[in-house]
């Protein structure tokens, strides 16, 4: 049964507290519904970048950006790692909107198959656990440093894996439940290629369904992209896992892995304020009378509004219809019975 090691501490809790926090004060927040959309499409491409580029792609974020935009027909393997990345995040993203997506072995399966189709590994090997040892290679030298479990282990440690992750849902912290899928997916290394990726794609699941969602505002993989040796270093061990299992600790990488998200919710927080200043998507005062009405009351129409302004009416026209235009409320009923209620997301 697996039970992994680590230790909770004043570091750990530090960076937890902050993760809440910085949470909530995301979650606090109303931002126009533009400026979303366009964080959405940031997010996705920064996170295709990051993934794959620290598993060696050479592509620029630029030319990243303008394969998701174009989707050429005829396309290198470098390219179809991309669009495969992508298209596997926003398939999860749909899936998990509807609530369809749940930790199994099934979930692992296909999104390594996604990750490595079209002819980027054998077909046997696509969706597949391994059948066959694989080495770990440091990718500064390309000289052996971690032998994973063997083939015949690698379903019965994913079992063990994600029966502890389920089982511990409300007892242990969620973001370190994430950290410690993350880490043992790898240490299993459950496939002939696609591990790093297929991880970190299961990672960002696991984090939405507990409240952390890096499918629409950030990307943690751009965190360790940063840094890839450090991330290597940190996530992976040195030696013969068989040697290791009993002495493998996860503190270390848990604190890196919290580091992180603090990071780049910081990243995105300072983004989200500077974009929502700009003159198309700020919000005056009456704008916010309007939005803290309906927080309070549950609607407001015109005749609300006018009491609580001194505006024209014409002036209260364009304000309802910045707030519509920014998806930030909408419209019900008609004529006198017009109203404006906080648009459902």
């Amino acid at each position: 049964m697996f039970q992994p090691k680590f230790i909770i501490t004043n570091k750990l809790l530090e960076y937890i507290t902050k993760i809440t926090t910085l949470v909530s004060e995301l979650n606090s927040r109303r931002f126009p519904h533009v400026v979303l959309m366009e964080f959405e499409k940031s997010a996705q491409a920064l996170s295709t970048f990051a993934s794959t580029s620290i598993e060696g792609n050479p592509l620029p974020l630029t030319e990243v950006k303008r394969i998701l935009k174009s989707k050429p027909e005829y396309i290198r393997d470098t390219e179809k790692e991309v669009l495969n990345y992508n298209e596997a995040l926003q398939e999860l993203r749909e899936k998990m909107r509807t609530g369809e997506v749940t930790l199994s072995i099934d979930l692992i399966l296909a999104i390594q198959k996604k990750v490595t189709q079209g002819g980027l590994v054998q077909p046997f090997q696509s969706g597949k656990l391994r059948v066959a040892p694989v080495f770990v290679n440091d990718p500064r030298t390309g000289q052996p440093v971690y032998l994973p479990p063997d083939a015949k282990d690698v379903r019965p440690l994913l079992d063990d894996l994600i029966d502890y992750i389920n089982t511990k849902k409300g007892v242990i912290n969620p973001i370190i439940l994430a950290g410690i899928l993350h880490k043992q997916i790898v240490l299993i290394h459950p496939f002939i290629d696609g591990n790093g990726r297929t991880t970190r794609l299961v990672t960002k699941v696991i984090l939405a369904q507990m409240g952390v969602d890096t499918f629409n505002l950030f990307s943690f993989e751009n965190y360790y992209n940063q840094n890839v040796t450090k991330y290597f270093q940190t996530v992976g061990e040195h030696g013969n896992y068989y040697e290791l299992v009993d002495t493998i600790d996860f503190t270390n990488w848990l604190e890196y892995f919290t580091e992180g998200i603090i990071n780049e919710l910081l990243r995105v927080q300072k983004l989200l304020s500077e974009v929502s200043g700009t003159p198309e998507t700020e919000l005056k005062p009456y704008h916010n009378t309007i939005l803290g009405t309906i927080r309070n009351k549950g609607f407001i129409n015109d005749a609300d509004y006018a009491k609580r302004t001194e505006r024209a009416r014409a002036t209260r026209t364009l304000d309802f219809q910045k707030l519509l235009d920014l998806g930030l409320i909408e419209r019900k009923g008609k004529g006198r019975a017009t109203h404006y209620v906080v648009k459902e997301k």
